[in-house]
Order: structure tokens, then sequence, then C-alpha cells
């Protein structure tokens, strides 16, 4: 194989990879500006509410009925934005954390791909007597794609794992309603 054949494949690859860190840049901007403007609507819609409450608040002159309208509205309402804050946070990281795997995979597949190319035209372009070589070499490779599909499997397991710890966090957060038991 010469050294100008190799080389294609070569820049083709590490072309490649040079676009999957831009993917994952540009997902991982999108995630924080997503998660930005979360916040920042958040804080105006916080604001706003609490200048409204207390304007609430200053129009009542007995103790009781502003205890009574803290408890009843503010704090239930206070939870329900929360909750839904929690939520949009979630959907916004799992967003960009299924965008994250689908780079990931395809890069994965793609060296994959390269790499038994790259075998098949070694081994095919062999000199005679190298059997024995070619054999080892095989074999190498055949561990090398079982690494392959292990890094495959703990990455999906890794993603999998970030989205359930996020969901968790989440369910801690959000209020839950008793069930009793029949």
């Amino acid at each position: 194989m010469s050294k100008k054949s190799m080389d294609i494949p070569m820049m083709a690859s590490q072309q490649k990879v040079v676009d999957a860190g831009q993917a994952v840049g540009r997902v991982a901007m999108e995630s924080a500006q997503a998660i930005a403007k979360i916040n920042q609507q958040a804080a105006q819609e916080f604001a706003a509410q609490i200048q409204a409450r207390m304007s609430e608040l200053m129009k009542t002159q007995d103790p009781k009925a502003a205890f009574d309208y803290v408890h009843a509205e503010v704090l239930q309402e206070a939870a329900k934005e929360v909750t839904q804050y929690h939520q949009q946070l979630l959907d916004a990281l799992k967003s960009g954390n299924q965008e994250l795997v689908d780079i990931a995979e395809e890069l994965i597949q793609s060296s994959k791909a390269d790499l038994i190319h790259f075998v098949n035209d070694a081994t095919n372009n062999a000199p005679m007597g190298s059997e024995a070589y070619v054999s080892v070499f095989k074999t190498s490779f055949n561990n090398a794609l079982q690494n392959f599909e292990m890094i495959r499997a703990a990455m999906a397991d890794s993603f999998t794992n970030f989205e359930q710890s996020v969901e968790n966090v989440s369910n801690l957060a959000s209020p839950k309603t008793s069930k009793k038991k029949s």
C-alpha cells in the first residue's frame, strides 16, 4: 500500500474528527444558550410575580389574610413554577444529550469502518509467506473491534446514567402526591 493511497483516507478520517468536534461544540453552545434563555425567562417571571405579590400584600390590612394569601397562593404557585423550571431544564439537557449520543455513535461507526477498510487493504496486500503475521494481525484487529463495541456500550450507558441522574434530581424537586394502599 503506497503512502499516497493511505493519505487520502487519513485526511478524510481527520476531517471527520474535526467535524465531530465542531458538532460537539455547537451542541454544547446551543444547550448553554437554551439554559441561559430558560434562566433569563424564569428570572423575569419571578421579578414580575414578586412585584405583583407584594402589591397584593400591601393592599391587605389583616395579618391573617396576608398569611392565608401567602400560604394558599404564593407558595403553591412557587412550587408549580419550580417544577416547570426543572422540567424545562431537563428537556434542554435531554435534547443536547441525545445529539451528543448521535455524534459519538456516528464517530465510532465511522472509525470502525475506517479500521475495517485499513485492515482489509493491509491483509489483502500482504506479501507471500506472511500468513502467520496476518493471522496475528487479524486477531488483534478482532480484539480492537470488540473494544470499539465496549466503548460504544460504555458511552451509551454513561449518557443514560446522566439522564437518569438529572431525572432523579427533577423528581426530588417535584411535589409528590400521596397514594394510599388499599
